[in-house]
């Protein structure tokens, strides 16, 4: 993901996402999961949705990139925000639920496996997980920044054993059914 190393892209990044947020997501996700719980946002990047999130949570936001913590740190000096890879999760457990918007689709097959293994260890009984994606197969290679599209039986064999499906559905950010989002109950 050298991508998010180079500081120029970075600022491309901030400025193409100014107006874009996951709300509809957040929305979504907060008809399964209480006020108040203990999230940890994934890939929080330029803010957007960490804000949104904060709102009704106790978030921990994250990045793999120096330079959007940097900017995350600055734009919201109350935030806690970690250094984290999405592909290993070397955080603490305690977590009620975990959140991205378009970040694991950054990790390869085996990545994506490792990470939802840690994400179930770190997350509490019943925790949830809310992540979306690209919808599609296979992977493409964009300067330096992987994307590694999902289709919905895919998502469902990432599950198996650990997670109950509480939500699955395609929806629109550019295109009808461009994207995909999972919500998911940790199996005891």
């Amino acid at each position: 993901m050298d991508y998010y190393k180079n500081q120029s892209s970075v600022k491309e990044y901030l400025k193409l996402t100014e107006d874009i947020s996951g709300a509809a997501l957040i929305k979504i996700l907060a008809k399964h999961l209480k006020k108040e719980a203990r999230l940890l946002e994934l890939g929080s990047g330029p803010g957007n949705d960490w804000r949104i999130l904060s709102r009704d949570y106790k978030v921990i936001g994250s990045d793999y990139s120096e330079h959007f913590l940097a900017h995350l740190k600055a734009q919201n000096p109350q935030g806690t925000f970690l250094h984290l890879d999405a592909s290993t999760l070397k955080v603490a457990a305690g977590f009620d639920a975990i959140y991205s918007n378009k970040v694991l689709q950054h990790l390869d097959a085996q990545q994506l496996i490792g990470s939802l293994q840690r994400q179930y260890a770190i997350l509490n009984p019943q925790g949830i997980i809310c992540h979306s994606f690209w919808h599609g197969t296979g992977q493409e290679d964009f300067e330096g920044m992987l994307v590694n599209y999902q289709d919905e039986e895919s998502l469902k064999e990432w599950l198996e054993g650990r997670f109950t499906l509480l939500y699955l559905e395609r929806y629109r950010e550019f295109e009808d059914g461009d994207s995909i989002l999972l919500i998911a109950r940790r199996l005891e």
